[in-house]
């Protein structure tokens, strides 16, 4: 069995992720990749929680919602992760894997409410809990929410999964110039602005020392190499 580096993950797993190149929604074969990755650290041994956005779906609808009252907007994107984190849960359970869904807004007869107990007890059973609904409240984003939820769960290390493999000098899809940081502080993260996280985000992982790493998730075995200790995408620290 291969050597682990982080014994307790924190998977933040954005909604644009589980579209791959489609417009909105969530794309089958793309799912079914990400699930594989999952399991294969899993297999290792190590206890997985996971925050799932909600943008495949709320930004789907934007064109239609740009009249929408800023809370309400906020409070259909938590309702678009719960609905992610159902998709994501069934498709944990045909690979074999045992998930549990908890959510920040109370929808019982679908999904659990969040309980950090119960979730705590869950990931040392060695089933995968996700988080959905954000943290419950307008204004704070997914990012923000992993954070919180990296930190209560007591993870070894938040993995951003994103469509690119690191955290670039600028956008590396529109500027063929950019150039990948292997590693930053976070107090550079925050200063140079390289959004790849909020703000509110990065301060916390900073001020409570929970390490970062940014990752592409359509890379194969990317997650298994940073949780195996290899160099791969952007790790972030103090």
């Amino acid at each position: 069995m291969s050597t682990i580096a982080y014994k307790r993950i924190l998977l933040k797993l954005s909604g644009e992720a589980l579209m791959g190149e489609d417009q909105y929604g969530i794309n089958p074969a793309v799912m079914g990749k990400i699930v594989s990755e999952i399991k294969e650290v899993s297999k290792l041994g190590v206890e997985i929680a996971i925050v799932v956005g909600g943008g495949n779906i709320f930004r789907g609808m934007k064109s239609t919602n740009d009249a929408l009252e800023r809370v309400t907007a906020d409070y259909m994107g938590m309702l678009a992760t719960v609905m992610n984190a159902l998709a994501l849960q069934d498709a944990m359970k045909l690979a074999g894997l045992v998930p549990r869904i908890q959510s920040a807004l109370r929808i019982d007869q679908a999904v659990e409410p969040y309980i950090r107990g119960r979730a705590m007890r869950y990931l040392k059973d060695g089933k995968i809990v996700i988080f959905a609904a954000g943290t419950g409240n307008p204004f704070f984003t997914t990012d923000t929410a992993a954070a919180l939820r990296g930190m209560e769960m007591n993870v070894d290390i938040m993995l951003k999964a994103t469509k690119v493999d690191g955290i670039y000098t600028s956008d590396p899809k529109t500027n063929p110039d950019a150039t990948r940081f292997d590693r930053l502080s976070f107090d550079e993260a925050i200063s140079k602005n390289l959004q790849v996280m909020d703000a509110t985000a990065l301060t916390l992982c900073r001020d409570q020392k929970l390490p970062l790493n940014v990752f592409s998730i359509f890379k194969m075995g990317a997650l298994k190499r940073i949780i195996t200790g290899e160099d791969e995408g952007t790790l972030v620290t103090i």
